[in-house]
């Protein structure tokens, strides 16, 4: 009966009871164009003959790759804190901070932030203060994080002075409420490097800072191991250190060490050239809570900071400290820049960003950057758009 069978319903049978196996091939420089596709399939017999599939068939089948990237950057979320009591929670469980950006946020390839203080609802090992009301330690509830996800964020830095505020239960704890929403992050000892795929490209992502618990900004022979392998691994390589002394006195970059109350807050000219070096693609900078300049070195693009993002009630907001960018950066599929677009924000008390109408932080990016790299040909136009000049 089955002798006049279309081919259609053979294929069709066979197909229900095969499946496929993946596997990405490796590469010894950046991540592979092509994965090997196993097939093992069963032999399906019609009639008297047998319709025969080679049993595990391998295909190189090419993986395309996309022409332009874009990657958001923004600097330092804290949406709100329950310590040292709620009064430092914004209303409607914070979901309205975010809303006159998120369109802007959500419009990437990948959007990153960097995540000041822990996620937990209660309890942990609060660091020692003589005075709570003066002492800014910072612990989020885990419904907070459901705002960054609906913004569009992707990865997060846990690479902070904040990230060890509730000791390990707040680590531990942080970490698993962005794992349970798919939110990628890498920056404490017990996560240094993460790698992800979004839209057939693989994004390796690490982060650095010079405090206890995360992965050290000082340690450069780490570091480039990480970088390193991140680059043999995958297409592009985003980079996150949180460095440099704090505030609006310090918001050049000095190419030289820098020190906060008696702390080694790093090189961050030395630190991001080195780790270009090592293979990093895109480098974004925090720490110093103010925006620092741009650079770009081997065609990567660096800001050394983006400063305060999104913080409620426990930041300093006034003149320089309220301004911030979201910054657009657009690479080829390696990596190497095309341009950048800065999205002007601004905070006022007690905080949330809204958009800056009157542009003043494209205007401090461009007074820094031709300030502190007079050597590199970058163009930051009115219009908030980085170009690099060097033909």
């Amino acid at each position: 009966m089955f002798k006049y069978c279309p081919l259609f319903f053979v294929v069709l049978f066979g197909l229900l009871i095969s499946s496929c196996k993946v596997s990405q091939v490796s590469n010894q420089s950046k991540a592979s164009d092509t994965v090997a596709v196993k097939v093992d399939t069963l032999i399906t017999v019609v009639d008297s003959s047998a319709f025969m599939v080679q049993d595990s068939v391998e295909i190189n089948v090419h993986r395309l790759l996309k022409d332009t990237l874009s990657i958001i950057g923004v600097g330092d979320i804290m949406m709100g804190t329950n310590f040292p009591d709620e009064s430092y929670l914004p209303p409607n469980q914070g979901r309205d901070l975010l809303e006159e950006v998120d369109s802007v946020l959500s419009n990437a390839d990948v959007t990153f932030g960097n995540l000041e203080g822990v996620i937990l609802d209660d309890g942990g090992n609060a660091k020692y203060c003589k005075n709570p009301k003066i002492c800014y330690i910072f612990r989020s509830p885990e419904y907070m994080v459901q705002n960054l996800k609906d913004a569009g964020f992707d990865v997060m830095s846990t690479a902070n002075n904040h990230a060890g505020d509730f000791g390990d239960p707040g680590r531990k704890n942080t970490m698993r409420v962005l794992d349970s929403l798919k939110i990628h992050h890498a920056g404490l000892v017990a996560r240094p490097y993460t790698t992800f795929m979004r839209e057939g490209m693989k994004y390796g992502f690490a982060a650095f800072a010079p405090n206890n618990g995360t992965m050290s900004i000082h340690d450069y022979e780490q570091a480039t191991e990480i970088i390193s392998h991140l680059d043999s691994i995958t297409d592009v390589v985003i980079v996150s250190f949180h460095g440099g002394a704090e505030g609006s006195k310090y918001q050049h970059v000095l190419r030289k060490n820098e020190t906060f109350y008696g702390e080694d807050r790093g090189n961050v000219y030395k630190f991001a050239h080195h780790l270009i070096d090592a293979g990093a693609d895109i480098i974004f900078g925090h720490g110093p809570h103010v925006t620092r300049a741009v650079d770009i070195y081997k065609r990567r693009f660096i800001i050394y900071s983006l400063g305060n993002f999104c913080t409620y009630a426990r930041f300093n907001l006034r003149g320089d400290n309220g301004l911030a960018p979201i910054l657009k950066v657009y690479t080829k599929s390696d990596g190497e820049f095309i341009k950048a677009h800065i999205t002007p924000v601004i905070q006022y008390a007690p905080g949330g960003p809204r958009i800056d109408l009157k542009g003043r932080v494209i205007d401090k990016l461009k007074e820094l950057t031709e300030k502190d790299f007079p050597e590199v040909p970058i163009s930051i136009d009115a219009a908030g758009i980085i170009t690099y000049l060097q033909e």
